[in-house]
């Protein structure tokens, strides 16, 4: 898998992913782009900011319709409105959480209301800087292109077991292959593609 990054970073360069000011605006984005562009993300956390809510208290004692007008952009807004005030309540309660380690980190997340692996995962990498490399879906399909087949699970434990375990990288690669799945596999350039010859 070091020969793909290796590729991915001479073609696109460094992302330096996640944009955010605070780990907590990680954690809301991640919530957010579900389901959505990362432009819509971005308009609906500028409106959190503007109204004083991309910190855990205020957003967690703001009333969800007020949440939802917000994050109107990002689609599936009333669902996500509850989500985001969850997810706020725990912070906010829980100040201290991304102390904790990576595998207690993704347990608790994962039993929270509409968070799944990738979202738990994302939180742990960008929000705790802790190593667990995040599988979307642009991961799956390009571990299918290069012959490589399994659940979440074990496409994140091929991916852990072949390259340092490192938070930057971890970080790093998986934003190249968003970006990559974006401009190549979501526009069906397959013929372009970098990868798949001695991509392992």
């Amino acid at each position: 898998m070091i020969q793909v990054y290796n590729k991915l970073l001479a073609a696109l360069g460094a992302k330096h992913w996640w944009p955010a000011d605070t780990p907590f605006e990680v954690v809301v984005g991640a919530v957010l782009t579900q389901q959505t562009k990362w432009e819509n993300v971005e308009k609906a956390i500028l409106n959190l900011k503007k109204h004083g809510l991309m910190e855990p208290e205020p957003l967690s004692k703001a009333g969800l319709q007020e949440i939802e007008a917000h994050i109107r952009c990002t689609g599936f807004y009333r669902q996500k409105a509850k989500r985001v005030k969850n997810i706020s309540t725990f912070f906010f309660e829980n100040p201290r959480i991304l102390e904790k380690p990576a595998d207690e980190l993704r347990k608790t997340f994962l039993s929270l209301d509409g968070i799944g692996e990738e979202t738990a995962d994302s939180i742990v990498l960008y929000a705790a800087d802790k190593p667990r490399f995040v599988i979307d879906a642009y991961t799956k399909k390009i571990c299918r292109c290069l012959g490589i087949e399994g659940d979440y699970m074990k496409l994140q434990s091929v991916f852990e077991a072949s390259i340092p375990e490192d938070v930057p990288l971890y970080k790093e690669f998986h934003a190249l292959i968003v970006e990559y799945g974006k401009q190549f596999c979501g526009k069906k350039r397959c013929d372009e593609c970098i990868l798949i010859e001695n991509g392992k």
